[in-house]
């Protein structure tokens, strides 16, 4: 591709600019080889002539395309060189406010001055588990791929901050580590990782300070390894640290302060553990004031003091500690303020009173007089004497600064130390991440031996860079099959060896410092003979002779020599060490010590820390800091390449901290400082811009052909067109996934593309206005010809009319006038006729609606009196039988009260007695109580025997009651069958008046035709008037069916009544037992006579049961309704056939009368063999009396057992009986109902088939009039619209057959379990007869024998109570099979929602009825155990959640369904109501399984999203769910993360509506009720939501106006799905509200202030944050979309200032919406239960 290509008209380049740096102007001439100039147009209309030197390397550089402008990644661009990566930056700081970019490798950040609402928790999960080029870019990205790598290749990771001083580098490292704190978080409760980030305040405490350029500057190199254990979570921390700035404590310049530390400790003076130190203010200190500033804007000294003494106790590092550490700081500042005289020119003396000296002493034990004597003296040892020499004020000075700075440089590394051993961890770890934070390359005014070092290190930083770089590209290539050529680049070794290698700079300047008299001048004048024009790298400044300069890998820096020396050394007294030695502070004298650190300090940590402890001060040579230094650099380097690196590069954008002010100058010179430029400058001479085939194809598929688009490859597809578009195949590369191109090659294609883009645009406008100009033309040809028209007509009109012609017209007006008046006024008559016979009509119609409302109402006042008195009588028998209950219940407790009083009075009387009575009297008095028991019991024996009799008259009374009961039913009956008979007479005379008045109804309808037959409207009208009489009738019909209907409900109500009446008798009976307690409770001691009474009263309890059982039994509720014909009197025609429909009324009053006539013989039956049956048992009971008299316990029990078995014997045939009646009315019924339905199809055919006729002859006969036919169509609709609702009438009454139906198959199941029963009845009998002839055989033999054995039989209950008894043992077992063994794939399971539920709360219906309170508590800790085992076991198995979580609702439910409340009560069945809990209140343990489903619900959430988070961002944002519509643009490198895996499953937005149909099936399956569905739909909505709105704030490539469309498409296919499922009322989809309106955002106009306003006002779920970030963010896809421009973004901002709401970027992911669950009564009937066997419960027997 040739230059002249690249270089034509309308493309811009960049020139050099003095202030800019760099400055865009557009070509306005197009390149020809061999100009030597460019004619150019700079951005405010400015022409230049730009020179060109010889060749095309002078060639200005070119601007990238718009389109790829502001990209993530620098390497993406397609010309990288400076002013594009400069502009780039800007771009997206300025415009776009976003402050980290990638430049391959390295993750640049630029200081934004202000904070920001990126890093708060749900940003740090966000970016969890995503791959770094998947987001924006941001420090978490970095983070997460350093743990990523690290977890996946068991390798440790290294994270590179660096920058300039106020450049950001403390809090990126910060930030990095709080990531690592919140993604590793363990389970444990050592909070390691908040010891971690504790750390970061005491060091910023003790080694940050306020500098001219950054407030919290860091003035050390810090390496933090986070150590990780096998499960890659946090255990511990070491920490390592490089060149501390010790001048710092005794020197600030203008505008800077010391280290914070001191601050904090002056604003606390006045607290009361501060008050031993003596401080005073800040400003009255001499190091804390040197630099003029004091405070810090926004800063609260005092407020960091207690931040830092709060992480110091979270570190473990007790009171004790921060007190010593405190007492040094204080001395230093006190030895600060040690006024030092001058005393001539060479001497120097302190005065004895100095207030801070003594401070100084007092507080670190320390000699005063030691102190002041050689602070102004020095000892001077020569061969053969020692000579103390004074000093001179400046020595002095020089002294006292020296001691204060190693007292800090030793405090500092002490605890530094203490904070290591914080953070150690016991044994070796398994991985570390480290975190450097080490200064950036510096050059200042003036530099010295600090910057020397700090360069120093930044070039051996940047060769590890280098290298690493490289081998990441080496990588690639050959992971692409890509050859490998060599690229020339920068190498900073020969840097490195001049400063580092032997004899090199810091060699010579370790050798200057062993002489004594050994200075600065001396050791440059060594590097100037040995470096000077023999390296070119080293050089002299022109103008001085005091420094050097050295040829950095970023730039020139001179270094001036003053000080290196003296640096170096870093020397002290030897007489001030002796005297700290001798100190009675243990902390101080340590300090100062010959040894050096027990090995101790170092033992468990991996690498040992950069700076080793203090060595001996004396005559040998101690270690200079230069060495120091290099050793640490050693080590540091050792560790980073035996680590996987991470670069974060901080920019500071200005000197004035201005927020999002951007200076080119500083940025340029940083960025060339740090790499980046390098970085830029590899990337360029390779390959930088890499495609994979799909994006290309995605791409460009417009600059293919049709052949090239039809080929199935699409691989070869890309290499065709490549091969086509670009012939030089150098450019590009063809990989295995990627193609490689080379700088420009994205650019050039991006030109193609919008040229081509343009020439079809230019095609598209040119067709448009072509027809839109022939659409203009023709309008205006055909307004010609019309006025044409109307010209030449005008004149002929003119020509034709005439005097005779107006007089003709005139006469005809008149003709026609009267003409018309007289068929308006025949008309009129005719409306008028029609008019008053419909009002006579309507009012007759009226007056007989009133009438027949008065007497319904009148009948509903009668039948509210009756039903209101029975309700009335049936609420005071309940509380009349509850309050004998109460009595019963409380005279019973009295008793047992007395009882115990009674007990405890004679044991205390006994114990009295025998203490004071001799022997002889205790024999006595035993014999007299003997003899008094034997008197009392020989009474009370007599007394129980004549209560034994009366027992027994009063079952005999109680069953001549009950036949008395019997005559009195039969004579209801027959008076029910005289009632009936009367009802039917009624019946028949009403339909003979009804016939009569039909009849006459249809003789005058039929006159009334007659008269009006002659005209159409008459006849319509009329014809409405009968069809409205028909209806009417029909009306009058049906309510008369109502009133029949009625009248049989009132038989079955007086039905009811006795049935009710039964019931009482029964209640009564069941008196008996409960006195029958009541005599056992105070008979205690007599057990077996009770025995004999509780035995023979529960036989007369069973043959009552029984007897009232069979009563009910034979009373069919249902049977005389169900029975009477179902014939709609809307079957009546309009042409009046009612003989038919009288017909089939007499046929159903025979029905009727049919079946009273049944009912009364049924009776009849019944109660003859109730009767027959009272006797039979009248004759057992004799029997049994007899039997009692004769036979032992034994003999009664066999002979319960015998009764028992025949009477259920008996009562088999009874059921049978009853089932198949109960199938023969459901055959009946059938059969019924498929006649009527035949009927009514049949006569709606008749109907429409008569009006469509006669709708024919009304349209035959006014065919001719237009009109009229409109109008006789219009009343044929009319009609059809009333026969629908007719047939809507119908149909509601097919429903309310239907309901008949679903009664009957009601009653069907029940009659197909009574079946199933009965099978199992009748098997048990077979066992029972034989078991009757054995028992038979054996009352023979006791009735023989005297002596036999006692065998007892338990009884069985002969109707179940919904209840489920076990033993006390079985209680595992049960947990066991039904909890903690039972899986939720069961079909068994599923058949009834909430099986399990409904069996543990039958269990503990069990225990409540025993009133076992041990039992109860026993059973629900086994129960609320067990299913949190179940739980704890399974919290990732979705199915089992969902199931235990429905079972732990309808448990729930079942607690107070059959609690006893009020509340509850009323939504049950009678016969629900009767399995209410009786004896313990169990809502204690109601809100124990409440929290447990809350826990089992969040977890189940939990599962959800686990299992929807994976799918949400590529089914939402990244798939194309719009075919043609593609949203991708040149990328470059996003996805280059050595952590993306490319077979990585992919999901669209039907994976996402197939994971929630799953969810949804499994929960509908497992029978969870639907409103609780509907929490759970909603919850997992606004998980979709709220994910896919995060990933859009976090990613600037999804902010477009085609992913807007994306997204709402998607939205539209969740919104179907819940019409599908029938959700849309559950709120779901008012979760996504905001994802919607974001989407919206997207796709609406972003220009005008009217844009501004509705983005205002339409954005209201949408914080102020958000809408302004996704404004930011907006990226266009081609280059015929706009930017949104600052000015835009304002504007929305200041619209959007007084918007409360949250301030925060992210919404919360973990955000869980209140869950409630709502009360739901089962239907399901306990005692209908039954325990399959497939659960294995068989201990389990039903009651």
């Amino acid at each position: 591709m040739a230059l002249c290509e690249l270089y034509t008209k309308y493309n811009r380049v960049w020139i050099p600019d003095s202030q800019e740096v760099w400055k865009s102007a557009e070509i306005l001439k197009d390149y020809r080889s061999g100009d030597s100039e460019l004619e150019l147009q700079l951005e405010d209309g400015t022409v230049l002539k730009y020179p060109l030197g010889s060749g095309d390397t002078q060639l200005p550089h070119l601007r990238n395309p718009d389109i790829l402008v502001g990209e993530n990644d620098l390497t993406a661009l397609s010309y990288l060189h400076e002013p594009a990566v400069l502009h780039n930056l800007k771009v997206r700081f300025v415009e776009s406010k976003i402050i980290y970019t990638y430049c391959g490798i390295i993750l640049v950040a630029v200081n934004p001055y202000k904070q920001l609402p990126i890093y708060g928790d749900a940003v740090i999960h966000a970016y969890s588990g995503q791959n770094m080029g998947d987001m924006d870019p941001h420090i978490f990205a970095v983070a997460e791929e350093a743990y990523k790598q690290m977890a996946r290749n068991n390798k440790n990771q290294s994270i590179i901050v660096s920058g300039e001083s106020g450049a950001g580098k403390t809090v990126s490292a910060r930030y990095t580590m709080r990531y690592f704190a919140v993604v590793s978080k363990s389970s444990s409760k050592t909070c390691v990782e908040d010891k971690v980030l504790a750390s970061n305040p005491i060091t910023e405490a003790i080694g940050n300070a306020k500098t001219t350029r950054n407030d919290n500057s860091s003035r050390f190199g810090k390496y933090t390894e986070i150590s990780f254990d096998r499960r890659y979570q946090i255990i511990g921390a070491n920490m390592r640290t490089y060149l501390l700035e010790k001048s710092r404590v005794v020197f600030q310049s203008e505008n800077e302060r010391n280290y914070h530390i001191f601050y904090q400790m002056c604003a606390s003076a006045d607290q009361p553990e501060f008050k031993h130190l003596r401080l005073m203010s800040a400003g009255e200190f001499r190091y804390t004031c040197m630099g003029g500033w004091t405070e810090i804007e926004g800063v609260d000294d005092r407020a960091d003091m207690a931040e830092t003494r709060r992480t110091f106790s979270l570190l473990g590092l007790k009171e004790d500690f921060q007190m010593d550490a405190f007492k040094v700081l204080a001395g230093i500042l006190h030895l600060g303020n040690v006024e030092i005289k001058a005393i001539g020119g060479d001497k120097s003396s302190i005065s004895s009173g100095d207030q801070h000296l003594a401070a100084f002493c007092s507080l670190l034990g320390v000699s005063e007089d030691g102190l002041c004597r050689w602070l102004c003296h020095r000892r001077i040892v020569l061969v053969a004497e020692t000579v103390v020499k004074p000093m001179p004020r400046e020595h002095a000075i020089n002294a006292r600064d020296a001691l204060a700075k190693q007292i800090y440089a030793h405090l500092f590394d002490y605890v530094i130390y203490n904070i290591n051993a914080a953070l150690q961890v016991p044994g070796k770890p398994h991985t570390f991440i480290g975190v450097l934070d080490i200064y950036g390359f510096e050059t200042f005014e003036v530099n010295s031996f600090e910057q020397f070092c700090i360069n120093y290190a930044n070039e051996k930083l940047q060769q590890q860079f280098n290298l690493h770089v490289f081998k990441l590209e080496q990588e690639e290539y050959m992971k692409e099959d890509i050859p490998w050529t060599l690229i020339d680049f920068y190498d900073n070794q020969p840097v490195i060896d001049l400063i580092e290698a032997k004899m090199g700079i810091l060699d010579l300047l370790d050798e200057e410092c062993l002489f004594p008299q050994g200075t600065d001048q001396n050791w440059l004048q060594k590097l100037y003979n040995n470096y000077l024009d023999k390296n070119t790298l080293f050089e002299k400044p022109r103008m001085s002779n005091q420094a050097f300069v050295i040829q950095h890998f970023a730039d020139k820096v001179e270094y001036q020599c003053k000080g290196f020396l003296e640096k170096n050394r870093d020397t002290m007294y030897e007489e001030l060490v002796d005297i700290m030695r001798e100190s009675k502070f243990p902390l101080l004298a340590n300090f100062f010590q010959e040894e050096e650190l027990t090995p101790s300090l170092t033992k468990g940590i991996k690498v040992r820390p950069a700076r080793p402890g203090p060595k001996p001060t004396n005559k040998q040579l101690k270690t200079t800091v230069g060495n120091k230094f290099r050793s640490s650099l050693y080590l540091l380097m050792e560790t980073l390449n035996a680590t996987t690196p991470h670069y974060v590069r901080c920019i500071k954008p200005n000197e004035e901290k201005l927020p999002f002010e951007y200076d080119c100058k500083r940025v340029v010179q940083q960025l060339r400082a740090c790499g980046v430029l390098e970085t830029i400058h590899i990337s360029a001479q390779s390959y930088p811009s890499r495609w994979t085939y799909i994006e290309f194809y995605s791409r460009y598929s417009i600059l293919m052909t049709q052949p090239e688009l039809e080929l199935n490859d699409k691989k070869q597809t890309c290499k065709t067109v490549l091969q086509r578009l670009i012939q030089d195949s150098n450019q590009y590369k063809f990989g295995r996934t990627k193609i490689f191109f080379c700088a420009g090659q994205v650019a050039y294609l991006e030109k193609l593309r919008s040229d081509r883009l343009r020439g079809a645009c230019i095609t598209i406008q040119k067709h448009v206005r072509g027809w839109s100009q022939r659409r203009k033309y023709l309008r205006m040809r055909h307004a010609a010809i019309v006025i044409q028209q109307f010209v030449r007509g005008k004149r002929k009109i003119r020509q034709a009319v005439s005097a005779a012609t107006l007089k003709r017209a005139w006469a005809a007006l008149v003709i026609q006038k009267y003409c018309r008046g007289f068929l308006v006024r025949r008309v009129y008559r005719l409306v008028q006729v029609a008019t008053v016979t419909i009002q006579a009509f309507t009012r007759g119609w009226l007056a007989r609606k009133h009438y027949r409302k008065m007497v319904a109402e009148q009948k509903a006042l009668v039948l509210q009196k009756y039903a209101r008195a029975w309700l009335a009588r049936r609420r005071f028998q309940t509380i009349r039988r509850m309050v004998l209950n109460v009595q019963l219940s409380y005279r019973v407790q009295q008793l047992r009260k007395k009882l115990e009083e009674q007990s405890k009075e004679n044991h205390g009387l006994l114990e009295r007695l025998t203490g004071l009575a001799n022997a002889h009297a205790q024999d006595m008095d035993k014999l007299q109580r003997l003899e008094a028991e034997l008197s009392k019991s020989a009474s009370e024996r007599t007394s129980l025997e004549e209560r034994e009799k009366k027992a027994k008259e009063d079952a005999n009374q109680v069953i001549v009651q009950l036949q008395a009961q019997n005559d009195s039913l039969l004579q209801e009956k027959q008076d029910i069958k005289k009632k009936l008979s009367d009802s039917a007479q009624e019946m028949k005379a009403n339909f003979d008046e009804m016939k009569k008045k039909f009849q006459e109804d249809l003789e005058r309808e039929e006159r009334q035709r007659k008269i009006v037959e002659n005209n159409f409207e008459i006849q319509k009208e009329d014809y409405d008037a009968q069809i409205e009489a028909l209806k009417e009738e029909n009306r009058r019909l049906k309510e008369e069916k109502i009133v029949l209907q009625q009248q049989v409900e009132e038989g079955v109500q007086t039905s009811e009544d006795l049935q009710e009446q039964v019931l009482q008798l029964t209640k009564h009976v069941k008196v008996i037992p409960e006195l029958r307690k009541e005599i056992h409770s105070l008979q205690l001691q007599r057990a077996d006579m009770d025995r004999k009474m509780k035995e023979q009263t529960q036989e007369v309890r069973v043959k009552m049961t029984e007897i009232t059982r069979q009563l009910l039994g034979g009373m069919m509720e249902e049977e005389l309704a169900s029975s009477l014909p179902a014939t709609d009197p809307e079957q009546i025609n309009e042409n009046g056939e009612l003989l038919f429909a009288y017909e089939g009324l007499q046929k159903a009053t025979r029905m009727v009368e049919s079946r009273s006539q049944a009912q009364k013989e049924s009776h009849v039956s019944e109660v003859e063999s109730l009767t027959f049956k009272v006797e039979h048992l009248q004759k057992e009971n004799s029997q049994l009396q007899k039997l009692f008299q004769e036979e032992n316990n034994v003999k009664d029990t066999i002979r319960q057992e015998v009764a028992r078995l025949t009477s259920e014997n008996m009562v088999l045939p009874k059921l049978r009986q009853q089932v198949s009646e109960l199938q023969r009315q459901k055959e009946e019924l059938e059969a019924r109902l498929h006649e009527q339905g035949t009927e009514m199809r049949e006569k709606m055919d008749e109907i429409s088939t008569e009006l469509q006729s006669n709708l024919n002859e009304e349209v035959t006969q006014r065919r001719l009039l237009e009109l009229q036919k409109a109008e006789s169509e219009r009343e044929k609709e009319e009609l059809e619209r009333r026969i629908e609702e007719m047939e809507e009438e119908n149909l509601q009454l097919k429903k309310q057959h239907q309901v008949e139906s679903e009664a009957k198959n009601r009653l069907r199941q029940e009659a197909s379990r009574l079946i199933a029963e009965n099978m199992d009845f009748e098997e048990q009998l077979d066992l029972k007869d034989r078991l009757i002839r054995k028992l038979q055989n054996q009352i023979k033999g006791l009735r023989a024998s005297e002596n036999a054995n006692q065998i007892p039989v338990p009884a069985v209950p002969k109707e179940y109570l919904g209840m489920l008894e076990y033993k006390r043992e079985d209680e595992s077992r049960l947990t066991q099979n039904i909890i903690l063994d039972l899986k939720p794939r069961g079909v068994v399971v599923n058949m009834i929602p909430g099986l399990t539920a409904h069996i543990l709360f039958m269990c503990v219906r069990h225990a409540d009825y025993l009133n076992d309170d041990k039992k109860l508590k026993s059973l629900m800790n086994s129960i609320i155990s067990g299913i949190k085992q179940v739980v704890r076991d399974h919290q990732d198995d979705f199915e089992m959640l969902s199931f235990w979580l429905s079972n732990t609702y309808h448990m729930l439910n079942c607690l107070k369904q059959y609690s006893g409340e009020e509340e509850f009560m009323k939504h049950n069945t009678p016969r629900q109501n009767k399995n209410c809990l009786q004896n313990f209140d169990l809502s204690e343990h109601r809100q124990i399984f409440s929290d447990l489903a809350i826990r089992i619900y969040q977890q189940f959430v939990t599962v959800i999203e686990k299992n929807l988070m994976p799918m949400i961002v590529p089914g939402m944002l990244e798939h194309e769910s719009l075919q043609g519509i593609s949203s991708m643009k040149p990328t470059g490198l996003r996805k280059r993360s050595t952590s993306f895996l490319e077979d990585a499953e992919t999901y669209t937005i039907s994976s996402i509506l197939q994971q929630l149909s799953s969810f949804h099936s499994t929960m509908s399956q497992h029978g969870m009720d639907p409103e609780l569905i509907k929490q759970a739909v909603k919850q997992q909505f606004f998980l979709v939501g709220a994910t896919t709105l995060n990933n859009i704030l976090l990613r600037k490539d999804m902010c477009s106006c085609r992913k807007g469309m994306q997204i709402r498409c998607n939205i539209s296919y969740l919104e179907e799905w819940l019409k599908d499922k029938n959700m849309q009322h559950s709120n779901a989809i008012d979760t996504m509200e905001p994802l919607s309106q974001a989407a919206w955002l997207l796709q609406v106009n972003k220009s005008t202030d009217e844009d501004a306003k509705e983005i205002a006002e339409k954005c209201t779920e949408l914080s102020a944050v958000q809408i302004v970030k996704i404004l930011n963010s907006y990226t266009p896809i081609d280059d015929f979309e706009k930017r949104v421009s600052p000015s835009f973004v304002r504007k929305v901002q200041s619209l959007l200032q007084d918007r409360g709401g949250s301030t925060q970027l992210m919404l919360d992911t973990q955000y869980r919406f209140q869950v409630t669950f709502p009360f739901s009564p089962s239907p399901q009937a306990l005692e209908l239960i039954q325990v399959p066997s497939s659960l294995k419960l068989g201990f389990l027997t039903r009651i």
